[in-house]
């Protein structure tokens, strides 16, 4: 069975190179359009939920939201405001320590059959619902050490949260160490220890400080590991790390918008703000990190 092709097509190679690149050019167009469309689409659901916040969060602020507690659904914002910075606080505290000396053993003193199981439990604890964390801190910490709803139970939950998110940005900012510092290290008999401490972390310190801010912003806006372990109160706290519910700025937005007065909903857009505010702030610094380690290596 013969086929009937068009002579001068099929002798001519340079027709068939130009219907190749007319179709890459229009998929690639296509994929531009799509691409352009998703942005656009982002674009106006984030700048429509930041003017919301904004604007009706600047018209709740006044002088005493930093001044007084709540009282009940009215009142002000300092009580939340100090558990929302202890609660974040002691998660740092907890899970730094623990996120970057992981990282640095796994990448620089581990055997690779168990810096291959460590990335596997951390990418896998990375991608699991914050509810599910705190169920076990409530079921762990909260009923069966007895420790009740308490900043410790909720400091914990949250360490265990983003540790492991810490312990990876930490391994992959000291494997994307140039191997040219390690062989000049080496060269000038630098032990492993010195070359880690001295070469490796200074290279790669704002790449990890990157990952640190962006976890404290990750901690500041949970919520669910919140209310199963830390719950909620309307005082300052008072000292006890546990038998001691705290208050937490993200209670306050889940929680306060759903009550059917004024006073409440301006309390949530204000509690809304402040967070926002946070996350945009510690996000801007961790661009501004990664933006200054560009500069130093093409300097």
């Amino acid at each position: 069975m013969s086929t009937v092709t068009d002579p001068a097509r099929a002798l001519n190679p340079h027709a068939r190179g130009r219907g190749r690149q007319q179709r890459r050019a229009l998929a690639s167009l296509a994929g531009w359009l799509l691409s352009g469309l998703a942005f656009l689409l982002l674009a106006f659901a984030l700048l429509d939920i930041l003017r919301l916040v904004f604007v009706r969060g600047f018209a709740a602020l006044n002088l005493q939201l930093f001044l007084t507690p709540t009282s009940g659904i009215a009142g002000g914002l300092l009580n939340a405001i100090e558990g929302s910075v202890l609660i974040t606080a002691g998660a740092l505290l907890l899970a730094v320590p623990v996120g970057v000396f992981g990282g640095i053993y796994v990448s620089e003193f581990s055997r690779e059959y168990f810096a291959r199981a460590v990335r596997f439990i951390a990418d896998v604890l990375v991608g699991v619902p914050s509810i599910v964390f705190g169920l076990f801190g409530y079921l762990t910490m909260v009923t069966a050490l007895g420790w009740h709803f308490s900043l410790a139970a909720g400091c914990i939950t949250l360490a265990m949260m983003i540790a492991p998110y810490i312990l990876r940005t930490t391994e992959l900012a000291l494997r994307g160490v140039p191997g040219e510092l390690r062989e000049a290290g080496y060269a000038l008999g630098a032990s492993q220890a010195n070359l880690v401490t001295r070469v490796l972390l200074r290279e790669c310190a704002p790449r990890v400080l990157t990952g640190i801010l962006l976890a404290m912003a990750i901690s500041m806006g949970e919520t669910a590991p919140l209310i199963y372990t830390v719950n909620w109160s309307n005082y300052y706290w008072s000292g006890h790390l546990t038998h001691e519910p705290v208050a937490y700025l993200t209670y306050v937005i889940w929680s306060f918008i759903n009550e059917p007065f004024a006073s409440a909903h301006a309390l949530a857009y204000a509690a809304a703000l402040l967070i926002t505010l946070f996350v945009l702030a510690i996000t801007l610094l961790a661009r501004l990190s990664l933006s200054r380690l560009g500069v130093r290596r093409t300097s």
